[in-house]
């Protein structure tokens, strides 16, 4: 039936009628849903006072306005069933096992574990696989996921179990929820002298709604205070009721710290597994799995670590990861040893993609290149048109709540950049669940792994985003086009510092008192071997001048490498100087740091106080 639409174009009337639209759709795609002319889908909309083209990718709110206006009923179709669409069009089934019963075999269980930050969750892994990951992490925070397997003897058989290691702080509840969807058992870690936390109980709630069973590691056992028996009756009010007491969740005791009973908390696991799942699955079919982490490396290109959940990995497969593709070049196990294949359970790190995948991203073997390019293309387009349907307003974080009270902005647009996909993913869901009331939006515009370019920064302007650099920085003439075109880009090394200034600018709490400035570039060209200092980079000053006694952060292929550093020796020729400008030769002594290599940029700043205004 045909009705007269606004500004007088004839166009169908929905009568309530169902229309099913992916993100950032357009107009176009709309008008062919209905059939209907796109030009008189603009004309509708310029009478609703909005000004789209036909072939631009719009929001969702824009759809639904334009939806209601001809009482259609829009559906927005999720990105899952997206992808599910996607690959049923390959006549691909993801997430199922092929074959019967008797295709099946038994796998080893894949264990998160969780609890409250500062229990020991690190400190427990670190025990378990006997490496230190504590060392060196800015503010003892885990800021990359990867996946180790262990072994360990139960009843006289050598069992296999496979930790994914995900960082351990209460705001990452998506990360936390999304490694529980590939997570057989959940270690809940606690404090014996802290008790159960509020992060504990969110840990404990994210498990049970993954419903996967639990068992809960009584850490630091060995400390004063420390009373196992008080932390089994604490939960025993969230429904965790020890074997001992006629329950069914095994408490293990342990000292991760004096590596005590750690062995008996691998048992527990095991025979947990054994009495209330049955881990099987097809090692003959093609691989399917899930992508743990992924980041870039100078040598070998993009690099991810997957985890197989069925099927068999092997050498030359070619496979898709979320959008990026390519043949398995090389497999690397938790030891850094070259693997051949790997089965069900098993975590690797795969060599042979185009591109740096999500954390979180499936991924599955397909029989032709040809197959696996279109797939990634078509993921990769999608989420283009996604990204190019939001849109927004340019500002700093200082001017955030100005411009909030004087109504110029509804949402804050963010361009998020990271060391690694895992790190990416978790500051990105934290900052989307920062409760800021009714006034504001968050989005996200952006998030990669790798330096800031200037692409994001073009982005940025074009959408009036302030860029987040997560332990990386900006590259090339990024930085200068940023301070050109007043594009706020913020550099962090803890995600929690920016959580809460993020925050606390979105509630107008934000009070600069002092502020970073690049004071110059130098590029390391030779590195030269004293008994007496050290290593000292011979450089090139590429940018500004590098100053003695000032800060300095050390830069390799755009990744932050060391934070806090000295110049605490400068030389030209045989002279000491206080200052090399830029364009001349120098030697560079960063006190007691000496891993430097060549090609590596020493980034100088110091902190001057901001004037306030």
């Amino acid at each position: 039936m045909q009705a007269p639409s606004v500004g007088g174009v004839m166009l169908p009337r929905g009568n309530g009628q169902a229309v099913r639209l992916s993100r950032g759709a357009s107009l176009t795609d709309f008008a062919e849903k209905i059939n209907a002319n796109p030009a008189s889908l603009v004309a509708v909309m310029m009478n609703l006072g909005e000004m789209v083209t036909a072939t631009q990718s719009v929001s969702d709110e824009t759809l639904r306005l334009l939806a209601d206006e001809m009482n259609y009923v829009l559906e927005i179709v999720s990105p899952e069933e997206e992808d599910r669409e996607l690959l049923e069009s390959f006549d691909i089934e993801f997430g199922e096992d092929e074959g019967g019963e008797e295709a099946l075999v038994s796998r080893p269980p894949v264990v998160t574990v969780m609890g409250h930050v500062d229990h020991g969750k690190t400190r427990l892994l670190d025990a378990i696989r006997k490496t230190n990951v504590v060392a060196g992490e800015a503010g003892g925070i885990t800021q990359h996921i990867g996946a180790y397997q262990v072994s360990s003897e139960v009843n006289g058989e050598d069992r296999k179990i496979t930790f994914i290691d995900t960082p351990g702080h209460e705001a990452f509840t998506a990360m936390r929820a999304r490694g529980a969807k590939s997570t057989d058992i959940a270690i809940l870690v606690v404090a014996a002298n802290d008790g159960v936390m509020p992060q504990t109980i969110e840990a404990l709630n994210h498990a049970k709604a993954a419903e996967v069973p639990i068992v809960v590691a009584v850490n630091k056992i060995d400390v004063e205070g420390a009373d196992p028996t008080k932390v089994r009756g604490q939960l025993t009010e969230f429904g965790l009721v020890a074997e001992e007491y006629g329950g069914d969740t095994m408490f293990v005791d342990i000292s991760a710290k004096q590596g005590l009973n750690i062995e008996a908390l691998l048992e527990a696991v095991v025979l947990t597994a054994d009495a209330s799942l049955d881990l099987r699955a097809n090692p003959e079919q093609d691989a399917q799995g899930i992508a743990i982490e992924s980041h870039l490396d100078r040598g070998r290109g993009a690099v991810s670590t997957v985890l197989v959940q069925r099927g068999t990995l092997r050498i030359g497969d070619t496979m898709v990861v979320g959008d990026a593709y390519g043949r398995v070049r090389a497999m690397l196990d938790d030891n850094g040893q070259n693997v051949q294949e790997a089965g069900p359970s098993t975590p690797v790190l795969v060599l042979g993609l185009t591109n740096v995948p999500g954390a979180g991203d499936n991924f599955l073997v397909v029989d032709e290149d040809r197959t696996a390019r279109q797939i990634a293309e078509k993921r990769a387009a999608r989420e283009r048109n996604a990204n190019f349907a939001r849109k927004g307003v340019r500002f700093s974080l200082e001017n955030l709540d100005e411009a909030l009270k004087a109504g110029l902005v509804q949402e804050l647009n963010l361009i998020i950049k990271g060391d690694a996909s895992g790190s990416v993913e978790a500051l990105e869901s934290s900052l989307l669940q920062l409760d800021v009331g009714e006034e504001v939006d968050i989005r996200v515009l952006h998030r990669g792994v790798g330096a800031v370019t200037e692409s994001d920064i073009n982005l940025a302007m074009g959408s009036d985003a302030i860029v987040i650099g997560f332990n990386v920085r900006a590259a090339g003439r990024a930085e200068q086009m940023a301070e050109r075109e007043g594009v706020d880009v913020r550099y962090y090394s803890v995600i929690y510092q920016a959580i809460e200034e993020i925050e606390a600018a979105l509630k107008g709490m934000l009070k600069p008192e002092y502020e970073e400035v690049e004071l110059g570039t130098a590029e390391i060209r030779e590195i030269f071997r004293s008994s007496k200092l050290g290593n000292i980079a011979g450089v090139l000053v590429r940018s500004g001048e590098v100053k003695r006694n000032t800060k300095a952060r050390l830069l390799r292929d755009g990744k932050v490498i060391a934070e806090n550093l000295n110049i605490s020796g400068l030389r030209r020729f045989k002279d000491d100087v206080t200052e090399i400008r830029e364009g001349f030769e120098g030697g560079i002594n960063l006190g007691n740091f000496n891993d430097i290599k060549i090609d590596d940029v020493i980034a100088t700043y110091e902190m001057r106080e901001k004037p306030r205004g």
